[in-house]
């Protein structure tokens, strides 16, 4: 029995599809670079225990620093970009993580790694696509934009967006690194895990 190559190409089309919302998404290959260009030598995310100072602004223009992780035990710290699928599904599950969790000690904010330009400056229509993305998913988390050092190169690393880690009231990075999307569910089980 033969099969029809239109039949072949749609289901590997699915395929894709399917692992791509499943596994989180790839920068193309001048974000890739420019993050490369950021990072010489490509730092290990293990080595870095401390976020440092820094001073980064939100997608309105208000500016916050190391010190925002001050008044909670834990912040999940969720990377994405504007153009992914499976970090924009996700954004209203961490709003509510957000709010459940605020009482106990626990914060979220995003970083927009596609937020920067090839030359490190803000790129403002995807700041735009951020705002839209904030409305539409009625997030109250801070969007943040990524400085030129890339959160002390933290962020310059990621190749594969989303990526979530945490971070204690000293800037301390703590816990385990994790890549992809999550349900609301999947990320209280994870933050109570973390918070052992």
């Amino acid at each position: 029995m033969k099969i029809e190559k239109k039949f072949v190409y749609a289901l590997l089309l699915c395929i894709l599809c399917c692992a791509a919302l499943l596994n989180g998404c790839r920068p193309n290959a001048d974000e890739a670079q420019m993050q490369e260009e950021q990072n010489p030598g490509g730092m290990q995310v293990e080595e870095i225990e401390s976020l440092g100072t820094f001073t980064v602004e939100d997608i309105a223009g208000e500016s916050y620093t190391q010190e925002m992780f001050a008044d909670y035990d834990l912040t999940l710290v969720n990377v994405f970009t504007t153009w992914c699928t499976p970090c924009v599904r996700e954004i209203p599950d961490l709003e509510q993580l957000k709010n459940e969790m605020a009482d106990q000690g626990v914060n979220v904010v995003g970083f927009i790694l596609d937020a920067l330009d090839s030359s490190g400056e803000p790129n403002q229509e995807t700041v735009e696509k951020a705002k839209l993305l904030a409305e539409k998913t009625a997030a109250t988390y801070p969007f943040l934009i990524p400085d030129e050092g890339y959160l002390n190169g933290r962020l310059a690393g990621i190749v594969a967006v989303p990526e979530t880690f945490f971070v204690d009231k000293e800037g301390n990075i703590v816990g385990n690194t994790y890549s992809g999307s999550r349900s609301f569910e999947e990320w209280m089980e994870i933050v109570e895990n973390e918070r052992k």
